[in-house]
């Protein structure tokens, strides 16, 4: 990194208050987390103690201070920037966007002063980027939330440890997962165990949340005392669920009466949450897709809320975003041709 010289800068960025742990947590390691930001936006950074100068073109430029006041935001909450946080800044706006859409866009990231931390019995998870933000906000303020975009995106994860959240501030009394079992069609009779384990195999990423959250033992226990339940989504009929908290996960694989069904449970006091990959339908060849139905006819509903994540929001491994990317492509080649 260069030391800040006379000549004018694009973009100036004074971070307070002046930290210098904190500081020293924004660049990272020798510097890397800037280093990453220049490379990624083709920008110059150059810093004396809290006053940051960007050089380069006015969107990325931009861009770059924007992200380097909203990475210091997070200092306040956690100690350490890694260059997977800085990624995930970065890669929000990394798409075909115009630098005027760039620009509007960047504005917009800005507005993250009351960024949402969700506090856990094993500590506290941190949103990743404008449309996980924007998931949680709405899950904290909508009776009924969809979650909808591609594997990695955080779309589970986070209704999980909004459940755990709630739970913990007896503002709900119990949660529920569902899942269609789709592979063993709903029939579920000739697997061997209880309920709880013919649908466990089904229901296994929930289970890593919550172990991840609240510890096994603690899981167990709430388990055994049904403050915790799980159930295959065909066991959901009939029931009226008041003061919980309802996650429907892998919703694509219902159908469009099962989803209304779902839907129509939901009781006073109860929160649901809705999660599906539409480009993962396993449902038999033609059947209609709940989900998809679902988002159609109730997009004009006020008191829902829909979240689309995209390639771009995937908080795995970076080769998960080029992987999304390329089926995405295949399909729509192939629904041309």
């Amino acid at each position: 990194m260069k030391q800040l010289e006379t000549q004018p800068a694009a973009f100036n960025v004074t971070l307070a208050p002046n930290d210098a742990h904190r500081l020293a947590s924004l660049r990272g390691q020798f510097d890397d987390n800037l280093r990453l930001i220049e490379g990624r936006l083709n920008v110059e950074i150059r810093s004396r103690d809290n006053f940051f100068a960007v050089y380069g073109d006015p969107g990325p430029a931009k861009h770059a201070a924007d992200t380097l006041h909203n990475l210091y935001r997070e200092t306040a909450h956690f100690s350490v920037v890694t260059p997977e946080e800085v990624h995930l800044h970065l890669r929000q706006f990394e798409s075909t966007i115009s630098m005027d859409q760039l620009a509007k866009n960047t504005e917009q990231v800005t507005d993250l002063d009351n960024f949402s931390v969700i506090r856990t019995k094993k500590g506290s998870i941190k949103p990743r980027g404008l449309n996980q933000q924007r998931y949680v906000r709405s899950i904290q303020t909508h009776d009924i939330n969809f979650g909808v975009g591609p594997a990695g995106t955080g779309k589970t994860y986070l209704a999980v440890a909004c459940a755990v959240e709630a739970l913990l501030r007896d503002e709900v009394e119990r949660i529920l997962l569902v899942r269609p079992a789709v592979e063993a069609g709903e029939r579920l009779g000739f697997l061997p165990g209880d309920l709880a384990q013919k649908v466990d195999p089904y229901l296994r990423p929930l289970y890593d949340a919550l172990h991840e959250m609240l510890g096994f033992e603690t899981v167990a226990k709430l388990q055994e005392r049904n403050v915790i339940e799980i159930a295959p989504l065909a066991y959901m009929r009939g029931r009226t669920l008041n003061g919980a908290y309802i996650i429907l996960d892998e919703s694509q694989n219902t159908t469009r009466e099962q989803m209304k069904m779902f839907l129509t449970r939901i009781g006073f006091g109860s929160t649901a949450v809705i999660t599906g990959d539409m480009s993962q339908i396993d449902l038999p060849r033609g059947v209609n897709s709940g989900l998809v139905h679902a988002c159609e006819v109730l997009k004009n509903v006020e008191e829902i809320s829909f979240t689309h994540f995209e390639s771009r929001d995937v908080v795995r491994h970076s080769i998960v975003q080029s992987i999304v990317d390329a089926y995405d492509a295949f399909d729509k080649e192939n629904q041309l041709t």
